[in-house]
């Protein structure tokens, strides 16, 4: 510290200055309050022990345990063990039951609905939404509209395979890029769109041009017949949309259904057999059918029982 005698005293405080001055105004050196010193020392103390105690210093692979050896990570483990533990004879309940038998008994639809909504929100709702209501080049979990059925054994059935994924069993389907790989001349692919836009119920669809759609007919007949149906109302078999609903998964557009034909466009869903425990994606299949588009849609999985138990 600066002697007073170098520096001098402040004549109105009484306290010795630091020395330095600007435009006349000297700064003084005023001893910080011994309650603030006594506190902040004790931080380094704490600090200290705690560098012991705890883990805290970053090493080139890890990381110091310290004495405790406490883990965050180690102790989100043991609770997330002792959450299975509880939940196992709910789950095992669930692996042995049949749909039927879930669906008659509440608590276990009940169970299987809160298992599946957050298994959902973990894995499907980025692409799906949270309520399932879907996205351009995902398709709809809340409507009446399935590609390869909505039962509850079917919704099953695609999750654990998966759609055009690496799964041996995966549920296929090709839509040929027409334009791309030059199966269609650009006026063919241009007549098709206006014949298929003939099909679509949708009310806000755009007017097609009536001489274009009749040249579409025919080429619609050789081309697409064989996956969508003389009638355009697709094929489960083959996972062919159908042609004639307001429900498009690219959107029903005239340039939406040209591009779709020009690049078959198809997305893939991974198959969550290698992901998933197998209770767990049957309480993923009930939340899904769940949602308002099952097919035979059993009104105790919609509305669960007001008595039944959370999940542990």
């Amino acid at each position: 510290m600066t002697t007073p005698e170098k520096h001098g005293v402040d004549e109105f405080t009484g306290t010795s200055t630091t020395g330095h001055e600007w435009d006349g105004i000297r700064e003084l050196d005023t001893p910080l309050p011994r309650w603030w010193l006594y506190i902040f020392y004790a931080t380094i103390v704490v600090a200290a022990v705690y560098w012991v105690l705890m883990p805290a210093w970053p090493m080139l692979n890890s990381y110091t345990p310290g004495i405790l050896g406490f883990s965050d990570r180690a102790n989100v483990a043991a609770e997330l063990q002792t959450l299975q533990a509880a939940r196992k004879p709910s789950f095992d309940r669930l692996t042995a039951a049949s749909y039927d038998e879930i669906v008659a008994d509440p608590q276990l639809a009940e169970f299987a609905r809160a298992a599946g909504e957050t298994t959902f929100a973990d894995n499907c709702a980025t692409c799906h939404g949270a309520g399932g209501a879907g996205a351009p080049g995902y398709p709809s979990l809340a409507d009446d509209v399935w590609l390869w059925g909505g039962t509850l054994g079917d919704i099953e059935h695609t999750l654990r395979v998966g759609i055009r994924s690496t799964h041996d069993d995966t549920r296929l389907s090709i839509m040929p890029a027409y334009g791309r790989d030059g199966l269609m001349s650009t006026r063919d692919i241009g007549d098709v769109t206006e014949y298929v836009l003939t099909l679509s119920t949708a009310r806000d669809r755009e007017k097609p041009v009536p001489a274009a759609a009749a040249r579409g007919a025919a080429i619609y007949q050789q081309q697409c017949v064989s996956c969508h149906g003389a009638t355009g109302a697709g094929d489960r078999a083959f996972g062919a949309p159908s042609l004639t609903d307001d429900v498009w998964l690219y959107g029903g557009s005239r340039a939406e259904v040209r591009r779709q034909i020009e690049l078959g466009r198809g997305g893939v869903m991974p198959a969550w057999e290698t992901r998933l425990d197998p209770a767990v994606i049957r309480a993923l299949s009930v939340y899904v059918y769940g949602l308002g588009g099952g097919e035979k849609e059993p009104v105790a999985i919609i509305e669960p029982a007001p008595a039944a138990p959370a999940i542990p």
